[in-house]
Formats: structure tokens, sequence, C-alpha cells
């Protein structure tokens, strides 16, 4: 895993609250308040005048410990943590832990804005379980966040839990959005069960030009769906929140995470999509995860993307025919067939991704997805090879 989110660190005394990390061009650039910036001291060649050091920074980054001689509100990060955090990101100080958190990193392919703890889906392959908790409060911080997120970020995700459980707040938050981050496409990962509550799906027409949805359905009726959430009645509750975002003029991705029991009927699932849903855009296939919930259902989850690859070929024909976008996501490209291997993207983010000692030698690593971090050899497919290409 490379780059983690949490560093260690020791701090002096710093504002509670998102703090963007900056070096010599984003400070010339006079962008961001100082007093919402830490200076990154690592990346001046020269000393620091003294006019420099008077002005209002939040605080001051070092890898050299006696940074905290000189500020009484700096950051000190020790040499094996160096490169985990640079200028351009944005921090979060968490002084009872002695750590920084990375909330946002430049040129990472997962920022996102995680809003809640909480969902109304129980599903058995969630790589984040469910917390009923208070957590209202990461609001008004993802809103600090938005404020110091590189204006040409092309890609932001929201998620969560369930970010519609949010009610007004998720269109606040994403009304903010638009004002700070207009040219950047937004993508809210919802299980899409509250978008059928009347008048919720509307508030989100128009509010952000680049905005879409990305929608669970595990089933071609409400049996399979139901069980694969374990939600009673969740499936009518995505289909009648589908079809009022599609009228509210969202833009819509299904993602179906490749589980045994979905597997084992992807090719009706595919065939419903196409007859019942055809204003859907995109439609990722997705490898589980193999952490949370995924851990305790193994046995009733797992397939070897082998033994998938044909269910995938038809759902991607099916698709395909009806004028839809599909994807492969999580899923290495030597274990998929030459005639769907095209349809792999590189998507696990950079910062939970591995690779196996036989992915060393492939000729296609640099375009494949890899590995969740957290990979074990029970979620390891029987066809992980090298890749030989021939140089022509």
């Amino acid at each position: 895993m490379t780059n983690p989110l949490h560093i260690r660190a020791i701090l002096g005394e710093l504002p509670d609250e998102m703090l963007k990390v900056v070096g010599p061009s984003e400070f010339a650039s006079g962008r961001y308040p100082l007093e919402r910036c830490v200076l990154d001291l690592r990346t001046f060649a020269a000393p620091l005048t003294e006019a420099l050091r008077q002005l209002p920074f939040a605080g001051f980054l070092a890898d050299a410990p006696d940074i905290l001689d000189h500020h009484h509100n700096a950051i000190y990060i020790p040499c094996d943590a160096v490169g985990t955090v640079g200028p351009g990101d944005v921090i979060e100080v968490l002084p009872t832990r002695s750590q920084i958190a990375v909330r946002y990193r430049r040129g990472e392919n997962g920022n996102l804005l995680f809003t809640t703890e909480r969902c109304n889906n129980y599903c058995l392959m969630c790589s984040q379980p469910p917390r009923d908790v208070a957590d209202e409060w990461r609001v008004a911080q993802l809103r600090q966040l938005v404020e110091l997120i590189e204006p040409d970020e092309p890609d932001l995700a929201i998620s969560g839990g369930e970010p519609t459980l949010l009610g007004e707040a998720l269109a606040d938050l994403v009304q903010h959005c638009s004002e700070h981050l207009p040219q950047t496409r937004l993508h809210i990962l919802s299980n899409g069960r509250h978008l059928s509550a009347p008048g919720y799906a509307a508030r989100f027409d128009g509010i952000h030009p680049l905005l879409s949805w990305g929608i669970p359905l595990y089933g071609a009726n409400h049996s399979l769906h139901d069980y694969v959430v374990q939600a009673k009645g969740a499936f009518a509750e995505t289909i009648n929140g589908i079809y009022a975002a599609a009228r509210a003029s969202q833009h819509i991705e299904i993602r179906i995470v490749l589980v045994k029991p979905v597997v084992e009927h992807l090719r009706s699932l595919a065939n419903y999509i196409c007859r019942n849903l055809p204003f859907v855009e995109h439609v990722a296939l997705m490898g589980t995860e193999p952490i949370g919930f995924a851990k305790a259902h193994q046995p009733d989850l797992w397939i070897d993307p082998m033994d998938a690859n044909e269910a995938m070929a038809e759902a991607i024909e099916l698709l395909d025919a009806s004028g839809m976008a599909v994807s492969i996501y999580n899923v290495p490209l030597c274990v998929l067939k030459d005639e769907i291997r095209g349809y792999a993207r590189d998507s696990i983010s950079h910062w939970k991704r591995t690779f196996l000692p036989a992915c060393e030698s492939c000729s296609l690593k640099d375009r494949c997805a890899g590995f969740f971090s957290w990979i074990t050899p029970a979620w390891t497919s029987r066809g992980i090879s090298p890749v030989k290409l021939e140089v022509m």
C-alpha cells in the first residue's frame, strides 16, 4: 500500500480545521487564506526570510525535529513518512493520536468526501460496515475541505455510509461544490433508496453541472437484491429512486458487485437494466473488496473471476447493444478473457492498491487495477499470472 492516509507526526499548536499544504508555487498564487495554510518548509531551497516567517500561516511543515524549537505551530514528520504528504494536499490535525490525516491528495485517483457512517442497507459484502452514530458534524468539515481542494481536480466521489441520509445537507454540500469546484466531476455513491422520497431527487436537478450517481442493483427482482443488501423493500425503493433521479435529469450509473449469487443471475439482471432502465449511461461490474462484512461471508460470496468470465461477457454484450457504456472495476487484467479485457479499468485507489509477486514481470501492470492491499489467498484467483506481450 502506498501513501497511507494517516501519518504519524509530532504536532505543535494548530487550529482544529482542514488545512492546505502549500509550497512556493501555491503560496505565490494567493489562492488560499494564509490562516488556513501550512507552509511546507521542505520545498524551500534556502532558509526562509524573517518576513516570510512572520506571515500568519496556520503552521509550518518540516522533516527536521528542530522545527518545533522555532515554530510553536509546527508539524514534524519523521523521515520514514517523508513523501506521504506534500504541496496541494489537504490535511486534518489529529493531536490525540499524534497524527495528521490526508483528506485530499493532489493527483490521487481516489479522492472522496466521506459523508456519514450511517446506512439503511447492510450489504453482505459492505467494505465500510455502517454504524448508527451521530456524525452530522462531518458536513461542516467537508465544506471546509471543498474550499481547499484544487479547482482543477477532475473527479471527486461523495460516499459513506449512505450520503442521502444527510437529507437536505447533501444537496447543500453539492451546491457548495458547485460554487468552489464547478469543473470537477462529482459522483455520489448511493443506494438510491431515499431518492424515492417525494421531491428529494428533484432537489439535485441543475445543482451541479457535472453531477452523477452510482447506484447498486443486484438482481432483477426483490428477492435477490433485498437478500444481498439485507433490507426488506430495498429493491422497490431503489428502482423508484432511480426513476425519480432520471425524472430529475440526473446522470446514472448502475453498480453491480460480482459476488457469487449476483453472477449466477447476471444475464437476467443485465436484461432487466436494458429493458427497464434504458436511460442508464454506465454500468460498472465490480470485483469485491475483501474487507468489512465481506470477510465474514466469504464462502457465500466468493467466485473466482475466471469463473465469472462467461457471465460478464454475456452481460456486456447485452448492455453494449443497448448503448450503455460498461466498465469492469477491481478485477486484474490477467484473469479476464481477451474479449472483455478492454472493459477493465485502473480503478482501485492508489493508496489502498497492491500487486502480487507474479505481477512484477507482467506486460500489463501499468494498466491494471491490481489488488486491494488486504487481499488474502481466499480471495485470490487461480488465474493470476503475468501477461507477456510480444514487442513488435
